[in-house]
């Protein structure tokens, strides 16, 4: 039997996620949460074998916590479970903190429910997980490393489309104002561009952030 455990916190995906996984013979829901606190805390009570995380929580509590930084506390565990990250983004900055985060798979909410039961039943016995759209954003990655951007890069990118200056951005991010000039230049120089608003414009049409 695969115990899993549901993390979205909208409670009617999770009643839909529920009525798909309930009739399915070898798999069992032993836990639901809606934040990324209660989902650690639910997964170091319950043990699931395998998690399905939405990347997108509501700040609740633990104010500024997302799907990805669950998905790092519950990889952190002792006999730690298998996370998949289950949502409808697929920018490259969602998917690269994601799998830096240490999570096994990642697939949209429009997966068919026959993928998503395949999915978590390859993800419980340690196979990596990838709808086809993601497969591709991180091949297309591995294909051009030298041109992709880092995690910190995406970031700035981000924190680009939120305005401010570098000193605010700096602030943000816990970083100086030097480290984000630094990353602006390559940024600037990855994306061919000499602009902040070219760089907001060719990352949004590449899809790599939101």
């Amino acid at each position: 039997m695969i115990h899993v455990m549901l993390v979205d916190d909208h409670p009617i995906v999770r009643a839909g996620l529920r009525a798909v996984l309930d009739p399915v013979d070898d798999i069992e829901i032993v836990a639901e949460a809606e934040s990324a606190q209660e989902a650690v805390e639910l997964a170091s009570r319950h043990r699931p074998d395998v998690v399905l995380m939405d990347l997108r929580l509501r700040s609740g509590a633990d104010t500024g916590a997302d799907g990805v930084g669950a998905t790092a506390r519950i990889r952190a565990l002792d006999d730690a479970p298998r996370v998949i990250i289950l949502t409808t983004y697929a920018s490259d900055a969602d998917i690269v903190r994601a799998v830096d985060a240490g999570a096994t798979g990642y697939l949209l909410k429009d997966t068919a429910p026959d993928n998503l039961i395949s999915g978590i039943r390859e993800a419980a016995v340690g196979a990596t997980v990838l709808g086809p759209p993601v497969a591709a954003r991180l091949l297309d990655r591995m294909a051009s490393p030298t041109q992709a951007l880092t995690v910190r890069e995406l970031d700035i990118v981000e924190q680009l489309t939120v305005g401010g200056s570098n000193r605010e951005i700096a602030r943000r991010l816990f970083i100086s104002e030097a480290t984000v000039k630094s990353h602006l230049v390559h940024i600037f120089d990855k994306l061919g561009v000499n602009s902040r608003t070219k760089v907001i414009a060719l990352a949004r049409e590449r899809g790599l952030i939101d």
